[in-house]
């Protein structure tokens, strides 16, 4: 009678543990559909925006291969606009799509711990009554049947049980197993949204930019073309100037490069710093360095790649690294140099410098992580259309320092700048993928 008795309380743990489960695990499982489908609405949706974006890119690269005219440049900054207000947009449901799966998580973390609480009860419950059962010898539950089936049809239920409570407990461990992975998740998708949080506040940063690039030139050139011709021919002379006077500065610089501080020449050892890469120019031999050769000890001018792409696009560390430091020539009126940048140090003794950004995300003493967000691509300073500049220098041949302390003719004055003497200055190419790339020249 006693082993009766506590089967059919096993058993009622049992039943009653799942039906208090499966009434929870129905009306949870009707919020994660709701939720599912919620998130599925946002996906479609980010789909949508990003066939916009595309056609805006498409029109950019038509419209950024034409003639340099008023009309092109006023056409192409509300091209860039309505391509940046989509990429608002395209965040903005990011940010949706990020919060609905994170209270998907929680509703599925917070019925699988519930989950893990009745399974805990219910085998606490069993290996109790098991314990209290273990009290009693076989020989006396033999004796308290009178007909040897029924004795074995007992035990045979409480073997069952015990089988039962092994996979009560596997199931466990496979639940907490769950509930730790859901949880790793979850810390992922709330670092993502503080992202995604931060990119938005960015991307209107460079919105705002944008409408300000078009005020001034409408401002600059009121609205005549030969006006336009004029800005764009005193820009140059003027950028012109404060390269010829910065590569005078810095071919007088005193450094020796040790190959064994820098990786070997040829090792990829950077990701791409654009999700599209489309080559403009390349390190070395320009038509200036061509008509200069005398300034430069005959060597190649361009001191970097240039990257053509939509302004707005983000820029994305190559390696990790520490922010060196970051600068606006812009701040300085007439100072046509690199606009905004960004220097970055490399634990490999290498530096990167990012320049023409439309918005900087990072401060020097930052430490960044490989493929992280540092900026927005952009076209300040002296540019002849929105593009990444990016230069790489041996790490100890490069300082940072105020236009003033190389020559006060520039005009820029307190602006600061990289500067590095010509031997620091290494081909980017040298250490980024050989594939993954188009060019445009």
């Amino acid at each position: 009678m006693l082993f009766k008795l506590f089967y059919l309380f096993c058993l009622g743990v049992f039943i009653l543990s799942n039906l208090v489960w499966d009434n929870n695990y129905v009306l949870a499982q009707n919020q994660v559909e709701q939720l599912q489908s919620e998130i599925k609405q946002r996906n479609d949706r980010l789909l949508e925006i990003q066939k916009e974006i595309t056609k805006y890119e498409t029109a950019l690269t038509k419209v950024g291969s034409e003639k340099k005219t008023l009309q092109n440049a006023i056409n192409k900054l509300e091209l860039e606009r309505k391509k940046i207000q989509a990429d608002i947009s395209y965040t903005n449901q990011s940010i949706s799509y990020t919060d609905l799966q994170l209270s998907k998580l929680i509703l599925e973390i917070s019925e699988t711990e519930k989950e893990i609480a009745i399974n805990k009860e219910a085998i606490s419950e069993i290996i109790r009554n098991l314990d209290q059962a273990g009290n009693v010898s076989l020989l006396e539950t033999f004796l308290t049947y009178k007909h040897l089936s029924e004795f074995w049809s007992v035990t045979e239920s409480l073997n069952n049980i015990r089988d039962s409570l092994s996979t009560k407990v596997k199931e466990l461990v496979s639940l907490q197993t769950t509930l730790s992975d859901k949880q790793n998740i979850t810390v992922k998708q709330r670092g993502e949204l503080v992202n995604l949080k931060n990119q938005y506040s960015d991307q209107n940063e460079v919105l705002t930019n944008n409408k300000t690039e078009q005020a001034k030139l409408l401002s600059a050139t009121k609205d005549k073309e030969t006006n336009y011709q004029r800005i764009l021919r005193e820009q140059k002379a003027a950028k012109d100037i404060i390269e010829k006077e910065m590569r005078e500065f810095e071919s007088k610089l005193q450094f020796i490069l040790d190959p064994s501080s820098i990786p070997t020449p040829g090792t990829a050892v950077f990701n791409w710093p654009l999700s599209k890469v489309i080559i403009t120019q390349y390190f070395g031999g320009t038509e200036f360095a061509k008509r200069n050769a005398a300034v430069y000890g005959g060597r190649a001018y361009h001191p970097g790649i240039d990257m053509g792409t939509p302004t707005g696009s983000k820029i994305f560390a190559p390696l990790a690294g520490t922010v060196r430091a970051t600068g606006n020539t812009d701040a300085v009126p007439g100072c046509y140099s690199w606009g905004k940048w960004t220097l970055i140090d490399h634990s490999n003794g290498l530096s990167t410098l990012y320049a023409h950004q439309s918005v900087i995300s990072v401060v020097p003493g930052q430490h960044v992580a490989t493929n992280e967000v540092i900026g927005y691509s952009g076209s300040t300073g002296y540019s002849t259309g929105p593009h990444l500049h990016l230069t790489v220098y041996a790490k100890n041949g490069v300082t940072v320092r105020r236009f003033n302390e190389i020559k006060a003719v520039t005009g820029c004055g307190p602006a600061t700048t990289p500067v590095a003497a010509t031997d620091a200055y290494l081909d980017p190419m040298l250490y980024l993928p050989t594939t993954g790339f188009t060019t445009s020249l």
